[in-house]
């Protein structure tokens, strides 16, 4: 339709620095500040009541600090959950909520995380969380599982319920770098490489981290800290992601002169939730496989080792988009899903050539009848097409002709251009 549309693509580590300034304008009243994501964070205000002589002079003088940037809203509650529906009601004014329970049981279904199960209580007649939290919670554990349960207690203005199972107070793990760290793709890999190190340790005693503090060390001997927290327990992948947006923040503003020379993981708040192995799991496989992949980043560099994922287009080319490893998938360019007329009908070939290869065909009335392989001729025993593919004409783009072609010794995508045959994918 605008084939001039420019989309932006959401690039939530550099949100991390452009919301690192509010942060830290918040830590310089109440220190921990545990970022959930780029735009939200919990502040345990408890140990800072006194000092600022209560709750009310706290809260208005952090409210007056968040005027600085527009939209900010603050609400206050005794547990994270109820804080953040606090938050979402504060329009103008902070909300401070005296009972988590009875401010809960006002609220509609439609606030708690799970979509599915939200369709489900409505169906079912359920419309608020008070209602909710008056079912017995082991028929929900029994109806919906390990969801069901965890839906009723934040219903019940019971925070999650932490249930670590026989893990060493000090499981952090930590890097040293001699060459101080000063690029973001420097930072990107070793928080990858921390942050798994951190999973695989966890895993040995089935748990999960709810929050990690990262710590840093700069080459001049400054230390930075930040808590990140997340909802649900932390994969290996999302807690890569946010330690990487948190580098990425320091490195920006110059937060670690020098670079980094050290670089911790703590996690707190851990949980056995989460980790149940399927029947046929096979964990030390895939543990394997992910460091040997890290090995691989580390020896080629992290623009080498990619994973692939599936995108429109009309050539076999165009259908595949790249990522880097161990980093989240970016929106394809090109909807998959999208009619894509004058694409080549099924199968895909299984071998693209990254750049097109010219071969030799015979043509006999317009139909292929023999093409060459290296030093041999063969014979076309079927083929199909042509299909027209129109180029971009306004970029100069021409118009190209495509045939399937099968031989006795492989099958072939060809491209015609001007006479001239390319060969732009292999069949199986």
């Amino acid at each position: 339709m605008c084939p001039g549309a420019v989309v932006l693509e959401r690039d939530l580590g550099f949100e991390t620095t452009d919301f690192e300034q509010v942060v830290v304008a918040i830590e310089n009243l109440v220190p921990k500040v545990e970022v959930v994501e780029p735009g939200l964070v919990f502040v345990p205000i408890q140990g800072a009541l006194r000092y600022y002589g209560g709750e009310r002079p706290l809260v208005e003088r952090m409210f007056d600090r968040l005027t600085e940037w527009p939209g900010g809203r603050l609400g206050v509650a005794h547990g994270p959950f109820a804080a953040r529906r606090a938050a979402a009601l504060a329009t103008e004014a902070p909300v401070c909520v005296d009972d988590d329970v009875a401010f809960l049981a006002g609220l509609t279904v439609d606030v708690l995380p799970d979509d599915d199960l939200v369709a489900t209580f409505r169906w079912l007649g359920i419309g608020t969380l008070g209602e909710l939290s008056q079912l017995p919670r082991e028929a929900l554990a029994s109806r919906f599982g390990e969801p069901g349960l965890v839906v009723h207690r934040l219903a019940s203005g019971e925070d999650r319920m932490v249930a670590p199972r026989g893990v060493p107070e000090d499981i952090s793990v930590e890097q040293f770098y001699e060459e101080p760290l000063q690029l973001l793709d420097q930072a990107g890999f070793a928080a990858r490489a921390l942050a798994g190190r951190l999973i695989v340790a966890l895993d040995e005693y089935g748990a999960a981290p709810y929050r990690v503090e990262v710590s840093v060390w700069a080459a001049d001997g400054t230390k930075r800290v930040r808590v990140w927290r997340s909802a649900d327990p932390f994969t290996e992948h999302g807690l890569a992601e946010r330690v990487w947006w948190q580098l990425r923040a320091w490195i920006e503003t110059a937060g670690v002169s020098g670079g980094i020379v050290r670089l911790r993981l703590q996690p707190a708040d851990l949980s056995d939730a989460g980790r149940q192995l399927s029947l046929e799991e096979d964990t030390v496989t895939r543990l394997e496989a992910v460091r040997a992949l890290h090995r691989a980043q580390a020896l080629v560099g992290p623009d080498a080792v990619l994973q692939a994922q599936a995108q429109g287009g009309r050539r076999p080319s165009e259908q595949v988009g790249w990522f880097r490893w161990g980093e989240e998938a970016s929106i394809p360019q090109r909807n998959p899903k999208a009619p894509w007329p004058g694409r080549v009908p099924s199968p895909t070939p299984v071998l693209v050539p990254p750049d097109p290869q010219s071969i030799e065909v015979e043509w006999d009335g317009g139909i292929p009848a023999r093409v060459r392989l290296r030093s041999r001729w063969e014979t076309v025993t079927t083929w199909a097409g042509p299909w027209s593919l129109v180029g971009r004409w306004w970029e100069g783009e021409e118009t190209v002709e495509r045939y399937q072609i099968v031989t006795s010794a492989t099958a072939l995508l060809c491209e015609v251009r001007d006479g001239i045959a390319f060969v732009v994918g292999i069949y199986d």
